[in-house]
């Protein structure tokens, strides 16, 4: 009984593996091998704005040191500490009390040496007839017409001296030369001021618009120049906080960069004009500009992606409709963060594979997944 059964056995083993042989070669056949499985991104055609970001700082439109022109007591104090002031408008009240009295002995000079003048262009007639008469010498009448001359240069003098008292007589009064937001006072009432002190009385800012000096070197320089020739003025954006990435509501425009290159740093100037209608913009705040360089139609390809070949150029893997590989040569344009910018060789739909194209090759068949971009996730959640 025992035998029969393990003759049974044997015939079915014998059995199966004539049926798993192969009748023409005499070799087992395999089962096919399963295809790979690949991460892959479907491309997007979009429009990619080039951008540099650069350090820069807030400098004012306009600031002006309030002086005094005239020396004296400072008798008061026209505006309030911090306020916004016009141009024109009156700040201080300097003692008048001296430059009134000069220039009314300035006014009262002037009207003698206009008698006197009077007096002698009347007496220069009288002896102009004497002298025709012979009633008086020639050089009588000569002295005359010299004091006369004296006279109408005098007037010229006191007209000068005049003047010259008005004109400190209205130095009292201390204007704003600029419209702005105004300092506080570094001098108070009863203060002796003098017109070469060191030390201003105020000082004016004006912050609406406002300054973004920023440093950028001077090779990388030269295509901002080009854009700026192209395109007169490049848009900016200001990141006033790096941390939480926020973003200033206002746009500026690159207006101006230095001629030259500063030989300690290697770097050239930039000067955008940036509105400030809420003064949130302060003088010497430290930011970061984002120069819009230009913008083009094109594909961001991850740059995990791409194969660099030993002659520099650089591939990539697509997909195609029947799930086979293809091999796909690309030549990109720029780089932003971590994607390559590429304008032609790839095309809206195409899927490329981002994860696993080291496992596979051209013609290979494989199950292509939709990639996961942890990190971009990982960022917009933050």
């Amino acid at each position: 009984m025992k035998s029969t059964q393990i003759v049974v056995s044997l015939l079915s083993i014998l059995l199966l593996v004539s049926a798993c042989s192969d009748p023409s070669s005499g070799q087992v056949s395999q089962a096919p091998a399963a295809a790979q499985t690949v991460s892959v991104m479907t491309l997007e055609s979009t429009k990619i704005e080039f951008s540099m970001t650069l350090p820069g700082r807030i400098t004012p439109f306009r600031q002006s040191q309030v002086r005094p022109q005239v020396d004296g007591v400072v008798t008061k104090r026209l505006f309030e500490e911090g306020a916004q002031v016009e141009q024109g408008q009156q700040l201080y009240q300097i003692d008048d009390a001296r430059y009134a009295a000069q220039l009314n002995s300035a006014m009262a000079d002037l009207e003698s040496v206009n008698a006197n003048l009077k007096a002698m262009e009347a007496k220069s007639a009288r002896y102009k007839d004497l002298v025709a008469r012979k009633a008086v010498s020639q050089q009588e009448y000569d002295d005359i017409i010299a004091q006369t001359a004296q006279a109408k240069a005098a007037i010229s003098v006191a007209d000068a001296t005049i003047a010259l008292a008005q004109v400190n007589l209205d130095y009292t009064q201390v204007y704003a030369p600029i419209s702005g937001q105004i300092s506080r006072s570094y001098i108070t009432e009863g203060a002796l001021v003098t017109t070469n002190q060191a030390q201003q009385l105020a000082t004016i800012t004006q912050l609406d618009p406002m300054y973004l000096d920023m440093q950028e070197s001077g090779k990388a320089v030269l295509e901002l120049r080009e854009e700026m020739r192209k395109r007169q003025s490049l848009p900016v954006s200001l990141l006033i906080d790096e941390t939480k990435g926020s973003i200033y509501e206002h746009k500026g425009e690159v207006k101006f960069s230095e001629v030259t290159v500063d030989e300690s740093t290697g770097s050239v100037t930039l000067r955008a004009i940036v509105p400030n209608p809420d003064g949130i913009l302060l003088p010497g705040l430290f930011v970061k500009g984002r120069i819009n360089t230009g913008m083009v139609d094109g594909i961001l390809v991850p740059q995990r992606a791409t194969m660099r070949q030993p002659d520099s150029s650089i591939n990539v893997y697509i997909v195609n409709t029947e799930n086979k590989v293809e091999v796909r040569p690309i030549q990109p344009v720029r780089t932003i963060d971590a994607d390559y910018v590429v304008t032609s060789g790839l095309n809206e739909g195409d899927k490329i594979i981002v994860v696993g194209y080291q496992k596979v090759g051209p013609g290979a068949k494989v199950n292509p997944v939709p990639w996961k971009n942890e990190q971009a996730q990982s960022s917009s959640k933050q």
